[in-house]
């Protein structure tokens, strides 16, 4: 498995969805519907987490290939 880092290509807000849809191998507008979904039913905790999350997952170094999930 990829070591998980923030996404320097695909990124809209921090990159971290675009992180998790390369190191999963999907498609990035999956996950982020996914996480706007879970924080409106989770009342707000996993956007929390979210953004917690973005403090402690790195950015990606430069130069590595990344997947970008269109072709």
């Amino acid at each position: 498995m990829n070591k998980l880092y923030r996404s320097r290509t695909d990124s809209k807000l921090t990159g971290l969805c675009g992180g998790i849809a390369e190191s999963l191998g999907i498609d990035a507008t999956i996950v982020r519907l996914l996480v706007v979904f879970a924080a409106c039913v989770s009342f707000g905790s996993v956007a929390f987490v979210y953004f917690l999350a973005c403090l402690v997952v790195p950015k990606a170094p430069y130069g590595t290939i990344e997947y970008v999930g269109r072709y």
